[in-house]
């Protein structure tokens, strides 16, 4: 009991963090390409963007802003939030999804905490953790929302506020062309100086400041975690604020990457230590509490 008291198990991390799309399910799946498509048959039909132009202006606002969704915000499109997200994911083949029972029972193995950090809107998030049968194998959600909490004023800095998972948006924005910055001039025009690229409301990945803001959130200690990712930006992204990381999809290990792995399956051959912990003496003789608590209501 002595022994006990006096010394605890801690791990070399205290926390994993995983993106979701093409992360914990594999880009042959094919909502990533529906996703896209779904995006630009958006700008098509709800922005009234000529089709000549869509191709090169997503791929523009894409690279430029993290998503394509922010970058039509920062050039001066007005949309509902709620209604963008129920357009591109409601039409995704969710049907090419299956349950991973392997997945499940590694994540369940992990005695760490883990949380999902995305992009994309909370609707979507629970409904691909729930087809997958992950939904009860994190503890909370990053989301959209989380990030975008449109319910507080857009002249409010205040974050203390803000819940781990985040209320469902409830913007009430409505499609509205105002003047449109014409980014493709813009970034056709690498003389012109004295001109930059106008700022999204939006705050998404690979933003270091919507990853801090996530960290923040969720009071997640970045040195002692592990961030999963398929995308090599958001890769180098949580680099630059002390995340360690593991990017997913490849077995080739690029730049900024801690870790490479083929498949999330993979995560128990590439990092055994995961399911070991060290024993280190304890001061205060109380193991105390490692991390949080937060629900997940996603």
């Amino acid at each position: 009991m002595e022994f006990e008291n006096r010394y605890r198990q801690v791990s070399k991390y205290d926390c994993l963090l995983f993106d979701l799309d093409d992360t914990l399910y594999p880009l042959s799946s094919g909502l990533a390409t529906a996703c896209a498509n779904n995006i630009r048959d958006y700008m098509a039909e709800k922005l009234g963007i000529d089709q000549r132009k869509i191709l090169e202006l997503s791929n523009l606002l894409y690279k430029n802003y993290g998503t394509t969704m922010a970058g039509l915000r920062a050039i001066g499109y007005n949309f509902d939030y709620d209604d963008y997200h129920s357009f591109v994911h409601g039409r995704l083949p969710y049907e090419n999804l299956k349950p991973d029972p392997v997945l499940r029972s590694l994540l369940l193995s992990l005695p760490i905490r883990k949380v999902i950090f995305t992009n994309a809107d909370k609707v979507h998030a629970a409904k691909v953790l729930r087809i997958l049968g992950l939904e009860d194998c994190f503890e909370g959600i990053i989301c959209f929302e989380t990030l975008n909490p449109t319910y507080k004023s857009a002249a409010s800095d205040g974050e203390d506020d803000i819940q781990f998972t985040g209320p469902r948006s409830s913007s009430n924005m409505t499609k509205c062309k105002t003047e449109i910055f014409d980014i493709v001039h813009h970034i056709s025009q690498p003389n012109d100086l004295g001109s930059v690229l106008p700022k999204s409301p939006i705050v998404c990945k690979p933003s270091e400041h919507a990853i801090e803001k996530a960290l923040k959130i969720s009071n997640i200690n970045p040195q002692k975690t592990l961030f999963f990712e398929d995308s090599i930006r958001n890769i180098h992204a949580g680099k630059r604020v002390g995340l360690n990381t593991v990017q997913v999809g490849t077995c080739q290990r690029t730049k900024g990457a801690d870790y490479a792995l083929e498949s999330i399956h993979n995560i128990r051959e590439a990092l055994p230590e995961l399911w070991t912990t060290s024993t280190i003496a304890s001061e205060s003789g109380s193991y105390g509490k490692v991390a949080v608590e937060t629900s997940v209501t996603a």
